[in-house]
This record gives structure tokens, C-alpha cells and sequence, in this order.
């Protein structure tokens, strides 16, 4: 057994990271607020989800269903530029990544921290807009973080929602028996009698796993 000598140092270090923790977590967080890095290709969502209207998950495909939304494949940008300002500088980066059968070195922007838990399809399949978090990005040139992403941020928005009583929009995918009725003719299933009342939670655990 030790005695008290021996385990005297191991208190004070342990009261030292303590202190200095605290000091430490006393200012602002870095929260990345404001961060607008440049890409390895001047993609434009103004042009594209503004001017043109794309929607969102055409590029993000796992927004709906997926914890990521994902970043889109060089060929998903060639499905329209093979015809589209094939002679843009830009286009032709994203033409030769293709050709060489390499991803672009997109640089990420929005990143919370490895212990909290954030799934997409959660949010969007209970019709929060992308806007909500990701701010106006149909407007942007260059893409930046606009919101402060930190846990307070979305407690607020997750106790606003509950307290305003929220309905969750109709799922956009089939139910259960839509599509067996729509190929054989059987009775389509029950419409929804009431709809479902968004309730985020807001306890530890449902963030940090």
C-alpha cells in the first residue's frame, strides 16, 4: 500500500490539470464561426442551389437517410458538365479528376467534435431545413460556417421545438403498403391520423454516445 508521500503528488498533478482546464475553458470556444477555406474548385452554390434551383440532396444524398450527407462524387457534377461550360477552367479540374479516377480534395468546413453524436437524417426527415444550420448557403460563393455549432446552440433550438410543439412533416419515402398498392391494386394503408409532434431530446446521452 502507499502512503501518503507517494500518493500526495499524484493529487496535486491531478489539481493542477484541474486548474488549468478551467483557466483554460474560460474564454470563448473555438467554434470555427466565420471559417470560409478555399476549394480545390471555385464551386459556386449560389449559382448552382440559388440561380438554378438544385435541390440540396441531389448532390447530398445521404442527407435524408444517412448521420452523413455526404460529399458528391466528381460524377455527379460531370452528369450535367459533360455538356455544360466544358470549356471553364474549373470544370476541366473536375474533367481531368474523372479522367484519372481521383477524388477532389474537398476541404471540409463544418466539424463538431469527435465525442458529439449528429445524425441527418434525424433532422431533415423531421423537416428542419438545411438553412437552419447551415446558414443562407443558396447565397454563397464560397461556402462558410455561419453558425456557432456549439452544444448550446442546439439545445436552444431542440427546447424551442418542443416548447412550440412542432409537427413533423409527412415522410417523403413510402409507408409500409403504398407500394404493394400502387403495383397490385391492393387498399393502400391507413392514412396518418395525427401527426407526429417533434419531441428532440435534450438529456446527455442522446449526443454524446
Amino acid at each position: 500500500m502507499k502512503d501518503a508521500s507517494t500518493r500526495f503528488p499524484c493529487r496535486a498533478l491531478t489539481a493542477g490539470w484541474l486548474a488549468l482546464s478551467l483557466t483554460a475553458c474560460s474564454g470563448p470556444v473555438n467554434n470555427q464561426q466565420g471559417y470560409m477555406p478555399e476549394q480545390p474548385v471555385a464551386f459556386s452554390h449560389a449559382v448552382h442551389a440559388g440561380q438554378y434551383g438544385l435541390d440540396c440532396q441531389y448532390c447530398h444524398v445521404g442527407a435524408e437517410k444517412s448521420r452523413h450527407a455526404g460529399v458528391p462524387s466528381t460524377s455527379v457534377c460531370m452528369n450535367c458538365h459533360t455538356q455544360v461550360k466544358t470549356d471553364s477552367p474549373e470544370i476541366k479540374k473536375v474533367a481531368a479528376a474523372v479522367a484519372e479516377n481521383k477524388p477532389l480534395a474537398w476541404v471540409r468546413i463544418h466539424r463538431l467534435p469527435d465525442h458529439a453524436y449528429f445524425n441527418h437524417a434525424s433532422h431533415v426527415s423531421a423537416g428542419l431545413d438545411c438553412q437552419t444550420c447551415h446558414g443562407p448557403v443558396q447565397e454563397m460563393v464560397r461556402v462558410e460556417q455561419k453558425e456557432p455549432m456549439t452544444m448550446g446552440w442546439c439545445l436552444d433550438c431542440h427546447r424551442d421545438t418542443a416548447a412550440k410543439q412542432v409537427s413533423a412533416p409527412p415522410p417523403s419515402s413510402p409507408r409500409a403498403g403504398e407500394l404493394l398498392a400502387l403495383s397490385s391494386g391492393a387498399p393502400a394503408p391507413e392514412p396518418l391520423k395525427a401527426p407526429r409532434i417533434l419531441q428532440p431530446p435534450t438529456d446527455c446521452s442522446s449526443c454524446h454516445r
